[in-house]
């Protein structure tokens, strides 16, 4: 006797096609193309060697300094009379500038400095032009400013920097000797390749003072007051223009 059972239906997986389950290997495929793997780092290896002989090498590479001071005295006015007349005015004007990024201010008794920025948008090359506009701009309304204003004065290289400092001196020698030499020195230095400028710092202004006694002024019948009153002159000596200007107050010494 023949026991029968009925058939139970058995649940196969559904077929995966060919290469769905692989992922890409990075090691695998670099094992099996190793000619092609060698010929590409060599490649590289080739231009590194070639680009790292082409890089700047300059010790003090140049930077354009995007910065203008703007400094204005005004003799005895106050800081508000400094900043309404005097600040605001030329702020204002400085707006129209073109690339202008900020403008930073300060107003004390008698100065007004003003920081004038350019974006960092800008070119560099398009930074002397910019320079130029903000000058021609603050000249037109020069003659807007108050009456006893000094300036404005401009300054686009306060961010040079030195990068030697010398000191010259000498036993024996009198300052304008040794302003003389260094004079010279300038001179030579300006030769040398890649040097754009060269400053004197603390250089001592040269100046001759005449005193007279009282008694000789009464005796000729001048007063202090006369002499003080007299105009500044220009003389020439030895070919050198020599400009005075008298004082009614004895120099500290």
């Amino acid at each position: 006797m023949t026991d029968q059972y009925p058939a139970t239906p058995v649940a196969l997986p559904n077929p995966v096609p060919f290469g769905a389950d692989h992922r890409f290997n990075l090691s695998s495929w670099t094992l099996q193309h190793q000619a092609l793997v060698i010929f590409i780092l060599g490649l590289v290896t080739l231009f590194g060697v070639l680009s790292y002989g082409k890089l700047a090498q300059s010790e003090d590479p140049p930077f354009t300094f995007k910065v203008m001071v703007i400094r204005t005295f005004w003799p005895g006015a106050t800081a508000r009379q400094v900043q309404e007349q005097v600040t605001d005015n030329i702020a204002r004007k400085l707006q129209e500038s073109p690339d202008v990024d900020f403008q930073r201010s300060y107003s004390r008794p008698g100065e007004s400095t003003l920081f004038f920025t350019i974006k960092d948008s800008a070119p560099a090359s398009q930074v002397p032009a910019t320079w130029y506009q903000v000058r021609k701009k603050v000249g037109d309304i020069a003659h807007t400013l108050p009456a006893g204003v000094q300036g404005p004065f401009f300054n686009d290289e306060f961010g040079d920097v030195y990068t030697n400092l010398y000191a010259l001196e000498g036993d024996g020698f009198s300052p304008a000797q040794l302003h003389d030499y260094a004079e010279r020195l300038r001179t030579q230095l300006l030769r040398v390749h890649d040097v754009n400028k060269v400053d004197f710092i603390s250089d001592q202004e040269q100046r001759i003072y005449v005193e007279v006694a009282n008694s000789q002024l009464a005796k000729l019948g001048l007063t202090p007051q006369r002499i003080a009153d007299t105009p500044p002159m220009i003389a020439c000596t030895s070919g050198r223009a020599v400009s005075s200007r008298t004082s009614t107050s004895s120099p500290t010494r």
